[in-house]
């Protein structure tokens, strides 16, 4: 498999057609320009001017001069690039396997980041090790630069687990399916931080759809009032399901966070550099006791929101063709290729590691052990509780009615 070519696996729908062809111009133009002022093309009508983007390299790989978040970029080498570019590709090899899984049975289920590689990997390289994230169910990028072996993350996607990991190993907490809730537990987290006047900081992960939530809304107050030291790290990746970002807010997201009293900015989600600049800002005001940021990362969401979707009954091909042009990985390597940084037998032994890594995946996977039945009643209550023992007997019994020999209905196991 060519890591750099899953970006188009996803089939595409038709061109448009029909009705939506024979629109009049000027209907065309009045949606356009709507969807343009929510995705940040033309926001002339709602802000005076197109929001600021950060942004250090092109779609084209060439590096672009800000003064503001050049510093933080200022000490990377080719070395790093090379790193940065090799965390993307296998961090994408990772999530095509697991679409694959997916769709021979393997897996429940699987939401796959493709396309936000970038975002993932600047932000996730931007931490130190004493600093706790709060994913929520997609940050698999984020999970590898924080050292989570990502057959870790397949277990739940399973069904043999919870979770698969200890959180406090990698500061990496487990993944949170709730939409928006690890915002909360991330802002409790990071005013707890502060009691104990700790030199890190906290980062919350989520997405656009996230943003409607009341949860995210109650973490930004807490926050500031209490000058919790967190990011919000948000990845506008366009498409809250099937819901797109202009129905959700009538303004670009960073710009919520004035309203709260702290900073936000907005950057380009498909720059590896612009996300570890931006966010290595964020972090470092964090630990310096300056309080909250959210960080926008404008990116977009490449394949379906989970694999139980079918995008191509909301968004056009056209969209995703403009995005895939942008594409993370393919940006980096004309930046690397360019600048001489990078020769073919960097690719070609990358492209082997990658294929090395889908098969471990693979393998991980088809061997991961079913739970034991009983197991479901196990870390509820610390002390027990009558119901769940009643329901444990239950279940027990309807076990075995399925198994020759008698079953203990207290142990789940035979009865000796």
């Amino acid at each position: 498999m060519t890591v750099e070519s899953t970006a188009a696996r996803t089939p595409r729908r038709a061109g448009s057609g029909g009705k939506r062809a024979s629109a009049g111009a000027g209907a065309k133009k009045s949606v356009s320009a709507k969807k343009d002022v929510a995705r940040g093309k033309g926001a002339e009508a709602a802000q005076g001017g197109e929001p600021e983007l950060v942004q250090l390299l092109t779609p084209e790989g060439e590096r672009v001069e800000n003064a503001t978040y050049d510093k933080y970029v200022a000490d990377i080498t080719p070395d790093d690039l090379r790193s940065l570019y090799r965390d993307m590709v296998l961090t994408r090899r990772f999530d095509a396997e697991a679409v694959t899984l997916q769709r021979q049975g393997e897996l429940g289920l699987w939401p796959s980041l493709l396309g936000q590689e970038a975002a993932q990997v600047g932000s996730g390289r931007a931490t130190r090790a004493d600093d706790y994230v709060f994913p929520t169910y997609r940050e698999h990028g984020v999970a590898w630069c924080k050292g989570v072996d990502p057959t870790l993350l397949l277990g739940m996607f399973r069904g043999v687990n919870h979770g698969g990991w200890d959180p406090n190993t990698n500061g990496f907490q487990l993944y949170t399916i709730v939409i928006g809730s690890q915002t909360l537990h991330a802002t409790g987290y990071a005013m707890g931080v502060a009691k104990d006047g700790a030199d890190s900081a906290v980062i919350a992960y989520f997405g656009d759809g996230a943003t409607s939530q009341g949860d995210v809304a109650e973490s930004f107050t807490f926050s500031a009032v209490y000058n919790a030291p967190v990011v919000f790290f948000c990845q506008n990746n366009q498409w809250a399901i099937s819901e797109p970002t202009e129905k959700q807010s009538r303004v670009p997201l960073y710009q919520r966070a004035q309203g709260y009293g702290f900073p936000g900015v907005r950057v380009d989600g498909n720059d590896v550099l612009a996300c570890l600049a931006v966010t290595k800002w964020a972090l470092e005001r964090a630990r310096a006791g300056e309080g909250p940021s959210l960080v926008e990362a404008f990116t977009y969401r490449m394949g379906a929101h989970t694999t139980s979707d079918d995008p191509t009954r909301y968004r056009r091909d056209e969209e995703r063709e403009a995005w895939e042009a942008k594409d993370p990985i393919l940006r980096l390597r004309a930046h690397l290729e360019a600048e001489g940084h990078a020769d073919e037998g960097f690719f070609a032994e990358l492209e082997a590691e990658s294929e090395t890594l889908g098969k471990r995946v693979r393998e991980a996977v088809r061997s991961m052990p079913d739970p034991e039945p009983m197991s479901i009643f196990e870390n509820i209550y610390a002390d027990g509780h009558a119901l769940v023992d009643e329901e444990r007997a239950q279940f027990a019994a309807y076990q075995a009615s399925f198994a020759d020999a008698p079953v203990d209905a207290a142990t789940g196991g035979e009865v000796k």
